[in-house]
């Protein structure tokens, strides 16, 4: 099989990349390299590898490098609610126009594996799960651009959709703006962290689950097809004060407070079941304690904030 990866030198293209090419697929990697990352570097020497440094709406660069795969991922994307209302123009023809692009250019039989975000949930309901069948009401541009390309994959046909929690642990394009990295760097550079609507609740996964689960779609492609799954811990629904409560487990002289006046900007706050992807037989391999240990370590690596992507 031959795969195109979008967004190949991403957070979650870096470690999909190199996890392809070692499970025997040959890959066509496009990303236009804007935050000047060289994630891709150590998997250049593969011979099933082709790097093009190329736009993920360059409608002429689409249509030659679909000419030959089996299977695309969409990963291209401004990723997180911030970026997106940064340039509204540029997350609008990047996370749906992008993707619909590739919906337009590819054949019927090409198979397409698309992430979207849990995000699109908003704001649940106290103690109720949202499952696959749960309304979606994004709240911010980014969720609601994830929720639209999402519709467009699916009635497109030949498709899986992940709704991703939010995502966790070390990459070689490494973010440091995602809620887990950020507390835990805060934790370990910062020593403290003041929260806002500290019980607000959130589910997440490991970026290694995440590529995990996107090989479980390739290997059961047909028994998934056409149909959106949830992908986070089942065992980790927690609220913000939950997750600082972890990483103090880990860095025991980690403060944190909440503030008694000012608010969150973002609202999403939701519970999440992952029973629907679990009936498939997918197991995450790792848990949030595994991911915070991870974090901390490299942590002594990295100590810049040009990880992030606003």
């Amino acid at each position: 099989m031959k795969i195109l990866v979008t967004g190949a030198a991403g957070y979650i293209g870096s470690v999909l990349v190199p996890t392809l090419l070692q499970n025997g697929y040959k890959v066509v990697a496009l990303d236009n390299f804007m935050y000047g990352q060289t994630s891709l570097l150590d998997c250049a020497y593969n011979r099933n590898l082709r790097i093009y440094r190329k736009d993920a709406r360059d409608e002429e660069a689409i249509g030659s490098l679909l000419k030959d795969v089996d299977v695309i991922f969409p990963l291209a994307c401004l990723t997180g609610a911030p970026l997106c209302d940064k340039d509204p123009v540029a997350a609008t023809s990047t996370n749906l126009d992008a993707v619909k692009l590739i919906l337009k250019l590819k054949s019927r039989e090409q198979r397409v594996i698309f992430p979207t975000t849990n995000s699109g949930y908003g704001v649940g309901e106290a103690g109720v799960f949202c499952d696959e069948n749960s309304p979606l009401k994004p709240i911010s541009l980014y969720g609601r651009l994830k929720v639209d390309a999402e519709k467009a994959v699916l009635d497109s046909g030949n498709a899986i959709t992940f709704r991703l929690a939010t995502v966790f642990g070390t990459s070689p394009r490494m973010r440091l703006d995602l809620l887990v990295n950020d507390f835990t760097y805060r934790a370990v550079y910062d020593r403290f962290v003041v929260l806002f609507e500290s019980h607000f609740k959130r589910n997440y996964v490991h970026v290694r689950d995440v590529v995990k689960a996107f090989l479980h779609g390739l290997n059961n492609f047909e028994k998934l097809r056409g149909e959106p799954y949830n992908l986070g811990l089942s065992d980790c629904n927690i609220s913000k004060r939950e997750l600082c409560e972890a990483i103090k487990k880990h860095v025991p002289s980690f403060y944190f407070v909440e503030a008694e006046i000012g608010e969150d900007p973002d609202k999403r706050n939701y519970v999440v079941s992952n029973k629907k992807i679990e009936s498939t037989g997918f197991i995450p391999d790792y848990s949030l304690d595994d991911g915070i240990r991870e974090l901390v370590n490299g942590y002594q690596i990295i100590k810049r904030n040009q990880y992030a992507n606003i």
